[in-house]
């Protein structure tokens, strides 16, 4: 499995403004938003808006209200479409905080738009758009994996003239860099499209592929079922600086083009490279995270920095639940990869999504039947899911003190910000993903002076 480097050429289709280290201005933004909507030809065509739920942070009040600002009055229809991916859906009070109006009057800021959940639990929400052929997903993974993958999409987007991705470009752990037409797929796709590319996101590993640059397998394969949707698809993307909401950059153009424009930022912005592995992170997790399942991102941003045998400890008092929306994660465990590859009859019939994300908390790892797995590094939660629940799932239990925090933070120990939602590390310097509203990561000990290994590409040079 390889992947493409992103040219100039891939990337001519979109414009931009701001860049790395830059901070844009809301007015700036605004006018930007406004100016290339303005000359989009959307007069009297329907727009539906496809934004992210609140796992991922940036200023989406800004941006909507200057979409909004642009298109209400232009356009035939305009519906708002919060992709949440198989995340719990928003309420009144969630969307109004999300979106930026006042609860039950999201009609006095945003006159004429209809708001709509991506209701993925139920069957009338997709529409079957096209398929992704055996062998085309054969090539993307290098032969591990040979199916046809039915597209299927939430309706609204195919009943609507044109569709207007909008929102944040950060690294993730499944397809390199988040945003474009993942918004898409996953955000507001079926099942298959879900399963699949989560999937061979696993088998090349979290580690390997998170902050990774240019066209991944799951980017291409994401991209190919994009392409089956109907009508005209914009993107507006977006690059939040770390640590809160101004941005540095955004982009418009087609999903492909912006996307490219953004992630080059993203890449600039929240990559970090450290000179040698640590020991041990203690990982802050977020209270915007309310269960394992989305709180596990504090994982994944710092698994590519901790030194073999090392720990990561999630430390998220607030998180309860394993899953809300995923009940199976509690019977799969969380396992390596190599786990499930070895008894693959035994688990092909679990949900490849919930599988991808059992691999990604675990981390890297080895299995044989007589000796059982090892892991690369050890997972401990500090949170409030009872310490029975924990060790069914095969993870470390920890009680989550605020002392031990204070501690660390007193000693002086180097803050960590890695991005929403993802973290990677490169070969000859451990590279960590900043993050502008995740989990805070603290620096608890290194593992000497040798340069870290990292899970991409050596240092740029």
């Amino acid at each position: 499995m390889t992947h493409t480097e992103v040219g100039d050429a891939y990337a001519a289709g979109a414009s931009r403004i701001g860049g790395p280290g830059q901070v844009l201005r809301p007015d700036d933004v605004v006018a930007f938003i406004r100016g290339r909507l303005d000359d989009a030809d959307v007069d009297g065509r329907s727009v539906c808006v496809v934004v992210p739920d609140a796992t991922r942070s940036c200023p989406l009040p800004l941006l909507l209200s200057a979409v909004h600002g642009s298109l209400y009055g232009r356009v035939s229809r305009l519906t708002v479409l919060i992709a949440l991916g198989t995340h719990a859906a928003m309420d009144e009070a969630a969307l109004a905080a999300h979106l930026g109006h006042p609860p039950g009057r999201a009609s006095e800021v945003y006159p004429g738009v209809t708001v709509l959940n991506h209701e993925f639990w139920t069957p009338g929400t997709f529409a079957h758009v096209g398929t992704i052929p055996a062998a085309r997903l054969a090539e993307l993974s290098g032969g591990m994996l040979r199916q046809e993958v039915p597209v299927r999409l939430n309706r609204a987007v195919v009943e609507h003239d044109v569709t207007l991705i909008a929102g944040p470009v950060f690294p993730h752990e499944v397809v390199g860099f988040s945003g474009g037409n993942k918004y898409l797929f996953p955000g507001v796709g079926g099942q298959d499209v879900i399963d699949v590319s989560h999937w061979l996101g696993a088998l090349i590993t979290s580690a390997e592929i998170i902050g990774t640059r240019g066209i991944t397998p799951v980017r291409a394969l994401i991209d190919d079922a994009a392409a089956l949707v109907p009508g005209r698809r914009l993107a507006l993307c977006v690059v939040v600086r770390p640590g809160g909401q101004q941005l540095c950059a955004a982009s418009f153009g087609t999903p492909e083009a912006a996307w490219a424009v953004a992630a080059d930022i993203a890449a600039h912005t929240h990559v970090r490279y450290l000179d040698a592995p640590v020991r041990r992170v203690l990982s802050l997790v977020p209270g915007k995270y309310a269960d394992l399942w989305t709180g596990a991102k504090g994982f994944y941003k710092v698994e590519p920095v901790v030194a073999d045998g090392g720990q990561v400890v999630l430390y998220a008092p607030h998180i309860r639940e394993v899953s809300v929306m995923h009940p199976h994660i509690a019977e799969i465990g969380y396992h390596c990869r190599d786990y499930f590859l070895a008894q693959w009859d035994r688990f092909a019939g679990m949900p490849w999504g919930d599988l991808a994300h059992s691999t990604h908390l675990r981390g890297a790892g080895s299995y044989d039947p007589a000796l059982g797995e090892r892991f690369r590094v050890t997972v401990t939660l500090a949170t409030g899911i009872p310490a029975d629940v924990v060790r069914a799932v095969n993870l470390g239990h920890g009680t989550p003190r605020r002392r031990a925090v204070h501690d660390a933070r007193s000693a002086g120990r180097r803050t960590i910000t890695p991005a929403a939602p993802g973290t990677g590390a490169g070969r000859a310097g451990r590279r960590v993903l900043r993050r502008g509203a995740g989990a805070s990561i603290r620096r608890c000990g290194t593992a000497g002076s040798r340069r870290a290994r990292t899970t991409t590409r050596p240092r740029p040079r």
